[in-house]
């Protein structure tokens, strides 16, 4: 059985991703990252993702990205501003290069246990504008891999980074995950940590949409 690793931070996107791969059938590590966000929600989720699909490994890398801030998730000093899902600028809650963070370290891994694939749950599509969800970086990213990864540059073992839904709606994704048996109460969204998601984030305005859109039920609610 083929190793994939999948990045699962406990959210929508990266919950039906590693169901997905689990459903083509390579067997699931799960990478997921403390680093240093204001919250620990998502990531009791990913916890029970992984769980759930039985993930053959399920890796917490501690990091501190906090240390610098730069992000609302993150910036002790920044309040995570209420949603607006019709801007067209970057928003607070951006990390600075989070993504390109993740994949190198999912990289990391993926050379270690001798998985030639890694998921991440990007879209270009329904987003809230961060550059490093666009496809233009992600193949960026796949090439820089396959160069500074001995399997790939000096054996001939590609590292492929899978983006099932980077043209994808987020309400398509809740679809797939509908079949996929996906259960949404293990999932978390909301950039705010409070006992409930609270309605008003950028976040929680793009999934409230979605799943109207899917003519789904929202049962994380």
């Amino acid at each position: 059985m083929k190793r994939a690793v999948v990045l699962l931070s406990g959210g929508l996107d990266s919950s039906v991703a590693i169901h997905l791969a689990k459903s083509e059938g390579f067997e699931v590590y799960a990478l997921s990252f403390d680093y240093g966000q204001k919250h620990n929600k998502e990531l009791e989720c990913a916890k029970a993702t992984a769980l759930k699909v039985g993930a053959a490994a399920h890796n917490i890398v501690t990091l501190q990205l906090n240390l610098w801030g730069g992000s609302s998730l993150t910036d002790s000093a920044m309040e995570v501003e209420d949603g607006d899902i019709t801007r067209t600028d970057i928003p607070m809650t951006y990390v600075p290069a989070r993504n390109m963070v993740f994949l190198s370290v999912a990289a990391s891994f993926a050379e270690a246990i001798g998985a030639q694939d890694i998921f991440i749950g990007v879209s270009e599509v329904d987003y809230s504008g961060y550059v490093d969800c666009r496809e233009e970086f992600i193949r960026s990213m796949e090439e820089t891999i396959n160069k500074g990864t001995v399997m790939a540059a000096e054996h001939g073992k590609k590292i492929r980074i899978h983006t099932p839904f980077i043209n994808k709606t987020k309400s398509e994704e809740i679809q797939l995950g509908e079949k996929l048996g996906v259960d949404w109460s293990l999932t978390w969204s909301c950039y705010r940590g409070g006992e409930k998601p609270c309605g008003t984030c950028d976040s929680c305005l793009l999934r409230a949409k979605a799943f109207s859109e899917a003519g789904v039920v929202d049962t994380s609610l």
